[in-house]
């Protein structure tokens, strides 16, 4: 087994976040993670902490490598809609196909699960939903600048929407959702706050 000076935090991290994304906190074992990672208990508990501080730091990790960058992307579009239609086919695709289709997102099932209860959890959960919310909001505003909105939308509001939708997504998915269903919905959730296509300024 390994000792805690002859491993690499980070790619233990790594595992350890494909775990706990797959299974849950609650559904998975200090065992579990001792098998996955070949790491030792005392070693992991060194290193990282216990059981709910390691759930904390793969959680951190998930939204810094994984949710942030997206995004960031979205935020600094500045297409407007089609970045927000694009926003939503790729995560769609992420989690209805590829090596992590059906495992959701990592905190959507956070959200739904009993790592909740802590309150370092529900920090970050509140720091990603934000950051979601911000994304949203930012390409709908380039989205308003461009004449892409129906008269009326507010952004604000919208972006609050659309965050919500994009958990529905990830939960729907993890439930087995077609991705074509899912994109329907998502249609259907963006024409009302579209314009018509004459109405846009070009």
């Amino acid at each position: 087994m390994s000792d805690v000076k002859h491993f690499d935090p980070d790619v233990t991290l790594e595992t350890v976040v494909r775990l706990f994304w797959r299974q849950g906190m609650a559904s998975t074992g200090i065992q579990d993670v001792v098998t996955a990672t070949g790491v030792n208990r005392s070693s992991l508990y060194s290193t990282f902490g216990d059981k709910r501080a390691l759930y904390r730091a793969a959680l951190r990790r998930y939204l810094e490598q994984r949710s942030q960058p997206v995004f960031q992307r979205l935020a600094e579009d500045g297409r407007g809609l089609p970045a927000i239609t694009e926003f939503f086919t790729g995560l769609i695709s992420a989690r209805c196909s590829g090596a992590y289709a059906r495992w959701g997102c990592m905190v959507s099932n956070a959200h739904a699960g009993t790592e909740n209860d802590d309150p370092g959890v529900r920090a970050l959960l509140d720091r990603h939903h934000q950051q979601l919310r911000d994304a949203m909001y930012a390409a709908l505003v380039a989205a308003e600048e461009q004449g892409q909105l129906a008269v009326g939308v507010d952004p604000g509001a919208s972006a609050d929407l659309l965050a919500l939708l994009a958990y529905g997504v990830n939960l729907r998915s993890r439930a087995g959702a077609d991705a074509h269903a899912l994109a329907d919905t998502v249609k259907a959730a963006l024409g009302p706050i579209s314009a018509p296509a004459a109405a846009r300024r070009p």
